[in-house]
């Protein structure tokens, strides 16, 4: 293996640590008071700034491609639900349950793009179905159901993931700084929008910084406590999103969906470790199959387009 090749798998493969580990600094912004929804809000606010002032020609072409919101509201969408979950979940539940993505893709595709699955892609969507089956099945619950809101948020965002990617090829015609914009803009909008709805309807508590009478030594603490994990996750993620488009760009969709999956090592090893997860022989069969049927399905794309 060359250099650039070696260099474009290590690359990839900080971008799965980074997602990997995300869950350790929003389990501690959430530990410190600041629920996952509005530590997203400002994750991906600071993120969208800092981007728009490298790359201000981004949002100019948003009205040439007006899609470009629809790429917006999914990816904003997938960073609140993914967020979400594995801040108030079992992570390596979370994380299997998300890489269901596959699976809507092919769904998805078959509506959006008339890509009609082969007989093939059927079984790797039978193979997933079975394994996300072992993995919500528990000896409490007689079916293997969403146990409880990070199960169902996983679900979705895996589903909104799945969108991402459609539209992402929907609109490969268009400048990447503006699919970059509209992806880290969609999460600092749509988590906004949502903790701020979220808040005024008592679902997750608001965030009290500001006393009445201004900002005082509390507030002060506050700000100062999530201040490092905010810019660390900003920046991690936005370095995240460079190393996946010059890795993406120079390996093979199998290559990549490979080196990729080390995500689901990188979390589910260090919330063991660290005591955010429990690993049972029902998720880590389970696990297994939705890894393998996502590995199965990259690799039948680079074989052949039509699988």
């Amino acid at each position: 293996m060359t250099a650039r090749p070696i260099l474009a798998v290590l690359a990839l493969a900080l971008n799965a640590l980074v997602w990997g580990l995300s869950w350790w600094p929003l389990h501690q912004l959430h530990a410190h008071g600041l629920h996952p929804l509005w530590a997203t809000a400002a994750v991906f606010t600071l993120a969208t700034l800092v981007l728009s002032f490298i790359s201000p020609q981004g949002w100019r072409h948003f009205k040439q491609h007006p899609q470009l919101w629809w790429l917006m509201a999914a990816s904003g969408l997938t960073n609140i639900g993914f967020n979400w979950a594995v801040t108030t979940g079992d992570v390596v539940r979370v994380v299997l349950l998300f890489y269901l993505m596959p699976t809507w893709a092919l769904l998805l595709a078959w509506w959006m793009l008339g890509e009609r699955p082969t007989r093939g892609a059927l079984m790797r969507l039978s193979l997933a179905l079975l394994g996300v089956v072992l993995v919500l099945k528990t000896p409490e619950s007689p079916w293997p159901l969403p146990q409880d809101l990070p199960d169902v948020l996983a679900l979705l965002a895996g589903f909104t993931f799945a969108l991402t990617n459609i539209w992402l090829l929907r609109l490969q015609h268009t400048p990447e700084s503006s699919r970059m914009v509209a992806m880290f803009g969609g999460g600092a909008l749509m988590a906004t929008v949502c903790a701020a709805l979220a808040t005024f309807a008592g679902v997750i508590p608001a965030v009290e910084v500001v006393s009445l009478n201004g900002f005082d030594e509390s507030t002060l603490q506050a700000i100062s406590t999530w201040a490092p994990y905010v810019v660390g996750l900003s920046f991690a993620f936005l370095i995240s999103n460079f190393t996946l488009q010059y890795g993406a760009a120079r390996l093979s969709a199998h290559t990549t969906a490979m080196v990729m999956m080390s995500e689901v090592v990188f979390a589910s090893v260090s919330s063991v470790a660290l005591g955010a997860s429990t690993l049972s022989w029902r998720i880590g069969l389970g696990g297994g199959m939705i890894v393998l049927a996502a590995l199965l399905a990259s690799q039948a794309h680079t074989d052949n387009p039509q699988a």
